[in-house]
């Protein structure tokens, strides 16, 4: 699921930034565009890291 969630929040964001240069958008709904993808890639960094912690500590009960 993270997997995921990077590659589609790269996907939206490229083409937001694409589309947001072809018609002119003002850099304040780019700027928008910026933030959810930046909270996107916030919460896949946090999950993972969950999971890594996760792992590690089972490893350790065995």
């Amino acid at each position: 699921m993270v997997a995921v969630v990077i590659a589609a929040t790269m996907l939206l964001w490229l083409g937001a930034q694409w589309l947001g240069g072809k018609e002119g958008w003002d850099a304040r709904y780019v700027f928008l565009f910026d933030l959810a993808a930046l909270a996107a890639f916030f919460w896949a960094l946090v999950v993972t890291w969950r999971i890594w912690q996760r792992q590690k500590r089972q490893g350790n009960e065995e």
